[in-house]
């Protein structure tokens, strides 16, 4: 397959959704990404370096495959990255009509819908992300902590803190999936823009922080290193840009991102380098399609989200009987006494 950024990140995205569901699914965006990570060999491949295999097994150019098996690191940071893509996207996009749902995903990714550009997006900052973590982590042999210049501390692991490794993971990706070398037309320029848009969503997240060492808490040695923000805060800024993305009409004498050769009119503002774009209008997903598997038996929120989910369709309710814990007290010494607490609990599903 072409290196260009935008076809290395559909695919890597359709393998990762072609997998068994139950391997990352069902998760919640807020667990920590070494909750998948396996470090461990693969079963079954003795004492054959296992990363080899994996490498191997993931939809990547020659040339990005060679880079893959010089890095023993790099194939599974690649995989819980998409991973964590997924997971964040499912959570930021779970009350809207296109939850990131497995189904539709292929016909979903052909087209240039303001939910594509989401996926791009996010997927491109969780790779940026997750490999600056693998980074500090000492999960790649090839980087390790930050070095940035100008901190008051260039040896910050001595005390135990390794910074997250921006640096190294944005410019791996950006010759890893070729960024470099995107195609000339209007779709290719979209998505890479998009691309570009979640990587930096992460930048805008990285923080220097410090910690004094000294007698009694005086700061006469002070340690600054760099870290990231929680995951979760990126997918969140990265889906108030999806509800404020820009739709590109046609070729003008503007560029999108200010560094294309070809530029476009847009419906309303001109986009800002960080802002998400997109080509053409989604359809409504409220009956299944090639795109979506529709809203039909959706949870919905009576107050808030049904209106919208249930596409005028109205909803069930179901009433059950929930049993939890209540008026909890501490005993001395660590014991916990509780009560049981019954009550009544409203479910709302969308009709067909």
């Amino acid at each position: 397959m072409p290196a260009g950024l935008h076809l290395a990140l559909a695919a890597l995205v359709l393998y990762l959704l072609a997998q068994p569901a139950d391997s990352y699914f069902g998760l919640t965006s807020k667990e920590s990404l070494s909750h998948y990570t396996s470090t461990s060999p693969t079963p079954g491949t003795g004492h054959i370096r296992p990363h080899l295999k994996q490498c191997d097994l993931l939809p990547l150019s020659r040339r990005q495959r060679r880079l893959c098996r010089k890095e023993p690191g790099l194939s599974e940071s690649l995989k819980d990255a998409v991973r964590l893509g997924i997971v964040e996207c499912q959570y930021q996009l779970r009350s809207e009509r296109w939850n990131c749902s497995l189904q539709g995903r292929g016909g979903l990714l052909k087209r240039g819908f303001k939910e594509t550009a989401f996926l791009y997006a996010v997927s491109a900052a969780a790779l940026t992300h997750s490999l600056a973590k693998a980074c500090s982590a000492g999960r790649m042999e090839r980087c390790t902590c930050d070095d940035s210049p100008g901190l008051e501390s260039q040896r910050a692991w001595q005390w135990g803190v390794c910074g997250d490794n921006l640096r190294h993971s944005t410019r791996f990706l950006q010759n890893f999936l070729g960024q470099r070398k995107g195609g000339r037309d209007t779709r290719a320029k979209v998505d890479q823009h998009n691309t570009n848009a979640g990587i930096k969503a992460v930048k805008s997240g990285l923080k220097t922080t410090c910690k004094c060492h000294g007698v009694s808490g005086s700061c006469a040695v002070r340690t600054c290193w760099k870290q990231l923000s929680p995951f979760h805060e990126t997918g969140a800024l990265l889906k108030a840009k999806y509800e404020n993305a820009v739709r590109v009409l046609g070729a003008s004498n503007e560029a999108v991102g200010g560094h294309e050769s070809l530029g476009y009119s847009f419906a309303g503002r001109s986009p800002r380098s960080s802002d998400l774009v997109y080509l053409e209008e989604s359809p409504s997903f409220c009956r299944p399609s090639r795109f979506s598997p529709g809203t039909v038996g959706r949870v919905c929120s009576r107050e808030t989200t049904c209106d919208s989910l249930c596409c005028g369709r109205g909803y069930n309710t179901q009433t059950r009987m929930v049993t939890f814990s209540c008026h909890c007290q501490v005993h001395w010494c660590c014991h916990v006494e509780c009560q049981k607490c019954v009550q009544q609990q409203d479910t709302y599903t969308c009709k067909p």
